[in-house]
């Protein structure tokens, strides 16, 4: 048995859950996970199917899937789940969650394909040799940046990448690359959005006495740390922590949100609706 997962979104109107299942059905199907949900401002509809089936031809899968949804004009997507997403991860010198993402690749707990690892700085090269992927230094300057993202939009193209991971990258993505991977490209923000804002977060936070620090994930948009939320953590703290006893910890959640966020893209799991996600969690 074959087992894909399809997608969709549309606005909302009854016989779209029939539709598709009596489409599953066609090809021999059954449904193995169904999660679905309306949003109430927008109506935008969003589903997620996991089904098997006996038939291995994608095509005819999709073309069956295609012409029974037809009326309702969705966002369709649909693949094998055996076949994983791409993912290029860019990085500068902190390398804790480039380091997380390579081990649970490894380990099989992040169904994801790392193809390349994109830095503007030699730190992280000698952990992608380690793990045997691709590491491409593309330093960035006021004067080549955009020159640097040419280079990034041909690796995205040789490596044919679905999704953009950053993986505490500290650069701006300038508008033009921000629009060429919309709804394609996550963040790991050092700080629980909204938050403090700018250099040092930690120690900002430190100065105003919080009792709670954590990361979110998010997607890239022009507007700076601004991208609809995936995934988000928090970890409690005292007055008896140090800067550094809040950097320290802030690293442990920043690896294991993007870890996170990573997988619930892997997994097709994240719908944008507007300025908003759909999370189908497991």
């Amino acid at each position: 048995m074959t087992v894909y997962v399809v997608t969709l979104q549309c606005i909302d109107q009854p016989g779209i859950v029939l539709a598709t299942s009596s489409a599953i059905v066609g090809v021999g199907g059954n449904i193995l996970e169904n999660d679905q949900f309306t949003d109430p401002v927008t109506s935008q509809f969003c589903m997620r199917t996991r089904f098997e089936t006996g038939s291995d031809e994608i095509e005819a899968v999709r073309t069956l899937l295609s012409l029974a949804l037809a009326p309702f004009a969705p966002e369709l997507s649909l693949r094998r789940e055996g076949t994983r997403r791409r993912a290029l991860v860019m990085v500068s010198q902190y390398d804790h969650c480039l380091a997380e993402l390579l081990y649970r690749r490894d380990s099989g707990d992040l169904p994801l394909d790392i193809v390349a690892i994109v830095s503007n700085h030699p730190h992280c090269g000698e952990l992608a040799q380690r793990y045997a992927v691709p590491y491409y230094e593309i330093p960035v300057t006021p004067e080549t940046k955009a020159n640097a993202e040419d280079q990034v939009r041909s690796l995205l193209e040789r490596f044919n990448v679905d999704f953009v991971i950053l993986a505490r990258y500290m650069q701006v993505l300038s508008a033009g690359l921000c629009a060429d991977l919309a709804g394609r490209a996550v963040n790991i923000h050092h700080s629980f959005l909204p938050g403090f804002k700018g250099a040092r977060p930690y120690h900002q936070a430190y100065e105003r006495g919080v009792k709670l620090i954590g990361a979110t994930a998010h997607f890239v948009t022009a507007d700076l740390d601004e991208g609809p939320i995936i995934e988000q953590d928090v970890v409690r703290v005292t007055h008896a922590r140090r800067p550094e006893d809040l950097v320290t910890l802030g690293r442990d959640v920043e690896r294991n949100v993007l870890a996170r966020a990573a997988r619930l893209l892997a997994e097709d799991r994240v719908a944008l609706v507007g300025q908003r996600t759909v999370v189908f969690s497991q």
